[in-house]
């Protein structure tokens, strides 16, 4: 798979796992409708390969993930056009949030705007020292759109939330590991590092797991406990009648690693 604006690499040490940049580097990594097409048809793409168990997200470059939409592409852009575009970040965005598979943001420098909405699209984040963000689009006239405020709220705590999206300000990765937001910090220049040490970690565990772990989880997590826990439990007894069930708990007792069948 090639696309214009995104860069997909392979973890030699890793089979299972994708590396998945955004290509813009001499732009901050910024966001333009190309790179929004390109987002949106990768994470297609990306469903389809049996052999796929983790997505790592990330910038190129250690300047920044990504400093949100391309304003210059935007400038004296007609509202239908706007419009236009903003259903194909949706489309993008919500591939992103809605993919069967774990997602992990490794950022490095700069997520603002669109970037920082991007990076809580994810399963999580893990973000270098020097990570800074923001969600200052009050600042241009608009609101986030990309699902950012939502994230935020849900991430941060309503009162933490407020006070940023309201006032655009910036925040670093230690203050947003404080909130909750980002679930690691790691040394500059080691977030798509300590990524895919975690990557490596979800490769040993069932893979008809992960995705009803995340599909639990994430929709879970939208609804009332009795709901949510409704829909484990439905999940569960899918995967107790796997081959994977049986195969776990006979590497266990054999003390072996697991041959996961993925049945």
């Amino acid at each position: 798979m090639s696309y214009e604006t995104l860069l997909i690499e392979e973890v030699a040490d890793g089979p299972g796992i994708a590396v998945l940049r955004l290509n813009r580097p001499e732009v901050m990594n910024a966001m333009n409708t190309q790179m929004f097409l390109d987002m949106r048809n990768a994470f297609r793409d990306l469903r389809a390969r049996e052999s796929l168990r983790c997505v790592v997200l990330a910038g190129s470059g250690l300047k920044a993930f990504s400093a949100g939409g391309d304003l210059k592409e935007r400038n004296g852009m007609s509202d239908d056009t706007w419009r236009r575009q903003h259903d194909l970040i949706e489309e993008a965005f919500l591939a992103v949030k809605d993919f069967p598979l774990p997602v992990i943001a490794a950022v490095e420098g700069h997520a603002h705007g669109g970037g920082l909405e991007l990076a809580l699209m994810c399963d999580f984040i893990i973000a270098s020292e020097t990570a800074r963000f923001s969600l200052a689009e009050v600042k241009r006239g608009i609101m986030p759109g990309g699902g950012g405020i939502q994230n935020l709220v849900r991430a941060a705590g309503m009162r933490i939330a407020k006070q940023y999206l309201f006032t655009g300000d910036r925040f670093d990765a230690r203050q947003a590991h404080d909130w909750g937001v980002v679930n690691e910090v790691a040394p500059a220049g080691g977030a798509v590092e300590a990524a895919l040490a975690i990557a490596r970690r979800i490769l040993l565990a069932a893979p008809m797991s992960i995705r009803y772990v995340k599909l639990a989880a994430t929709r879970g997590g939208e609804v009332d406990f009795h709901t949510g826990y409704a829909m484990d439990i439905a999940a569960y007894n899918v995967l107790v009648s796997s081959s994977d069930r049986l195969e776990g708990v006979a590497a266990f007792n054999e003390k072996r690693p697991a041959n996961w069948t993925n049945s």
